[in-house]
């Protein structure tokens, strides 16, 4: 099976409406951050069922910022999962800490509940699991066993729409949580993210963080008369604001979330459906499941296919298949440190993402799961 016309792993799916707003946020004549940005943070609270949500330029400013407000510094130890995307590991290193990486559990590719509580030491200060493809990590069992001055900050990049495993939305839970709206999330504005917060003297911190130190932003300088000139700093901050142009897209994307939601959930049934001899991680059936990644394990062994020919195979033939992610511990900049990680090590080469987006159709999902099979030999 080859497509005339490349099928990306994830494309954002962007209506007249998306279009529209952006419009009419471009004819206010105020595209920075402003009212548009704070209702945007509102409806996601309320989405999230959070006290508030934080905007920002990205789910990295969201993890660094959400690990200084935790009191991350230098000398510190933040464990990760080495499965992931270099900006877990690398907030705790802008902020001076050492990233120690955990091993995952197999079937969940999560991090390894046991794994993280035997890197604990006298130096941790935070836990940043990652709920890994769109499966939300059980942070409560994690928060009950972990001593009560480490903090938890989860990576929820891909959770967006998610839920844990009692029901409630990923976020909820109490913990600092970051979110992504790059253009390949379930919910997209081209760039961005936000953290859920729950207390609101951590939120005000963070919004005056995202915003040089200060504690109003611009379009509140610009409108109210009891502040006047550009404010006064507070503490050391940063440039990580979000934009009201883009906060336009994410309402309505917001509003579209349950379409998408469906949509990826046909997808992720029309490749069980077709490829039922391939293990895939678990739970991506399951309405908790936010289903960002489809990830299959390829088989090993003699007479199979390497992983990196299936991957070229199925890219000449059109199909966007990507591999989430090379392990950090095995890249050079991060050889500081060696651990033992099994589990991360057997998945490493046999992962595979097939492409899954609420701008593909189930056909599409169909065409796919027939290039794997032709490509993989299955």
């Amino acid at each position: 099976m080859t497509r005339s016309s490349y099928l990306a792993f994830g494309r954002p799916d962007f209506s007249t409406e998306e279009i529209e707003a952006v419009a009419r946020i471009m004819r206010s004549g105020w595209v920075g951050m402003g009212p548009e940005t704070v209702t945007f943070e509102k409806e996601l609270a309320a989405f999230m069922a959070v006290p508030e949500v934080v905007s920002l330029n990205s789910c990295t400013s969201a993890l660094f910022l959400s690990l200084l407000a935790v009191g991350v510094g230098p000398g510190d130890e933040v464990i990760t999962p080495s499965l992931t995307w270099c900006a877990t590991a690398n907030a705790a290193l802008y902020l001076g800490a050492t990233p120690v990486f955990c091993d995952i559990d197999e079937e969940t590719l999560c991090v390894g509940l046991d794994s993280v509580l035997k890197a604990v030491t006298p130096r941790t200060k935070a836990v940043v699991p990652v709920h890994y493809g769109g499966f939300a990590f059980d942070v409560r069992t994690l928060r009950a066993l972990l001593p009560a001055h480490v903090a938890i900050v989860e990576d929820a990049a891909h959770a967006l729409g998610g839920r844990y495993s009692d029901g409630t939305p990923v976020g909820s839970s109490g913990n600092l949580t970051c979110f992504s709206f790059y253009a390949n999330k379930n919910l997209s504005t081209g760039e961005g993210g936000a953290i859920a917060v729950a207390a609101p003297a951590t939120a005000e911190r963070l919004r005056s963080l995202r915003q040089n130190g200060m504690p109003s932003n611009a379009w509140m300088r610009f409108t109210d008369p009891k502040i006047r000139g550009a404010g006064h700093i507070v503490e050391l901050g940063y440039k990580a604001n979000y934009i009201d142009l883009l906060a336009a897209i994410g309402r309505v994307q917001l509003k579209r979330q349950p379409e998408f939601a469906q949509r990826r959930l046909d997808i992720a049934r029309e490749y069980a459906r077709k490829l039922p001899s391939l293990p895939a991680q678990r739970g991506l059936l399951d309405d908790a499941h936010a289903r960002h990644l489809y990830v299959v394990k390829l088989p090993s062994g003699p007479g199979s296919v390497p992983r990196e020919d299936v991957l070229r195979e199925m890219r000449a033939r059109n199909f966007g298949a990507a591999v989430h992610y090379t392990p950090l511990h095995s890249m050079p900049f991060y050889h500081q440190q060696r651990p033992s990680l099994p589990v991360t090590d057997k998945v490493a080469d046999a992962i595979l993402t097939l492409p899954i987006s609420a701008s593909m159709s189930v056909a599409d999902a169909s065409d796919a799961a027939d290039a794997l099979r032709e490509s993989a030999r299955l």
